[in-house]
């Protein structure tokens, strides 16, 4: 697969298909939470965070040998733990932690921040430098993807509010250097080898944490956990990160904002939850926010 060089400028041919590769990334990870909710109701946080990182760093493996890789080099080894911890344990834990305590719309208002956290990270990790401008519509965006949530009556919850707290910040130091090592490395390859580098702790505490018996479980949580495992894990990273390196960490991030309400459109669909003029009138608005962050990213 093609890499990006962090030596060559962005293209306009490069930064579009950056917003179309983040866009498909997003749509992925949109149906991660709904999933992980689901699973947790059913596996323990624990085993269900080591086992979908086990499966997809299993995946990643393969794919590694099957493309011939080359190993990463000695400088790229901290970059790829950080990402590690960040998106392959930190995030998917204390996520899974969390909705023990908090629906998966609650978790919606820590998501409007995530784009926000990202940009943040994008300029401590990555070097980037937005305009002002920029920073105004990714505030804006995430003031609205917060208030939408907490116009739906949500119940607080002290325990939930602070993992979901920790699990962004996570998250964001995870995206911002992944897809900085990604313009060298390859998007693909970084998931893979942050998934790899994983694989020895996850797959004991795997077999640590499995429960005494699966009978019981039920096929909603199965599916779940595939997934959180093939989807989450890995091939909405694969988009994701190439998205980033493409067309800016803080751009592309940006399109996070999106993320809740194509959640809550795929429950709309398949779980026939009603979608009201509120949510619609909300995701025009973000959509413009997501527009004008991109004009002014750079």
């Amino acid at each position: 697969m093609e890499r990006t060089s962090n030596l060559q400028p962005r293209t306009l041919e490069n930064s579009t298909s950056g917003w179309i590769n983040g866009l498909i990334g997003v749509v992925i990870f949109s149906g991660s939470l709904p999933a992980t909710r689901v699973a947790v109701l059913e596996f323990d946080p624990v085993f269900l965070t080591v086992a979908r990182a086990t499966i997809a760093a299993v995946l990643a493996l393969c794919l590694l040998w099957l493309f011939k890789e080359k190993r990463p080099a000695r400088q790229q080894l901290i970059p790829l733990m950080i990402v590690a911890l960040g998106v392959v344990i930190g995030f998917p834990l204390l996520t899974a932690l969390a909705l023990q305590y908090v629906t998966s719309a609650h978790s919606i208002v820590f998501v409007g921040l995530l784009p926000l956290a990202t940009a943040v990270f994008g300029v401590l990790r990555g070097g980037e430098r937005p305009r002002a401008a920029f920073w105004i519509f990714s505030v804006l965006g995430s003031l609205l993807v917060v208030g939408f949530a907490l116009s739906q009556g949500l119940t607080a919850s002290p325990q939930g509010d602070i993992l979901m707290l920790l699990a962004i910040l996570a998250c964001g130091l995870g995206y911002a250097e992944g897809a900085k090592l990604s313009r060298t490395l390859g998007g693909w390859q970084v998931i893979s080898w942050a998934l790899v580098l994983s694989l020895p702790v996850v797959a004991v505490l795997s077999w640590m944490r499995m429960p005494a018996s699966f009978t019981g479980i039920s096929t909603p949580a199965w599916f779940s956990l595939a997934y959180v495992s093939l989807f989450s894990m890995l091939i909405g990273f694969v988009f994701w990160y190439r998205g980033l390196a493409q067309g800016g960490i803080a751009a592309v991030g940006q399109l996070q904002l999106l993320q809740p309400f194509f959640g809550l459109t795929l429950a709309a669909t398949l779980l026939h939850e009603h979608v009201s003029l509120g949510m619609l009138g909300v995701t025009v608005a973000v959509i413009l926010c997501v527009t004008g962050a991109k004009k002014f990213a750079r």
